[in-house]
């Protein structure tokens, strides 16, 4: 069983910076970021596969936002920057408990969720 733990969220600016982390107890393989808004579905943002060597985005975030990860302390990372007031959102990171030919970008397609971390920007 994997456990996720994400910090790092809180209240911005617009065209600020945030950084999440997602802390993992557990062997996870790849990993990935999405947000869920008000009254909205959750959507992807943002995955990385298992090495590190592969990764993908939304369009919305592309150029803004990079994820990384370190496997030597187990933790998966969200750079925000110049981030928007419709950036605002809780922010969940996700793990598959196996190895993916290909990246994950849909919610189905993970095995573990973490808790959520809000993330708030102010116009």
């Amino acid at each position: 069983q994997v456990q996720l733990v994400e910090s790092g969220g809180g209240l911005v600016q617009a065209g600020g910076s945030l950084r999440l982390s997602c802390a993992a107890s557990g062997r996870t393989f790849n990993m990935g970021w999405f947000r869920q808004a008000p009254g909205k579905e959750r959507e992807f943002v943002a995955a990385i596969s298992a090495r590190g060597g592969t990764t993908s985005y939304a369009d919305s975030v592309k150029g803004r936002f990079t994820i990384s990860r370190d496997n030597a302390k187990n933790t998966l990372y969200l750079q925000m920057n110049s981030l928007k007031p419709e950036d605002t959102a809780v922010y969940y990171c996700a793990a598959t408990g196996n190895t993916r030919i290909m990246l994950v970008v849909t919610t189905r397609g993970y095995d573990y969720w973490g808790q959520g971390t809000q993330v708030t920007v102010s116009s």
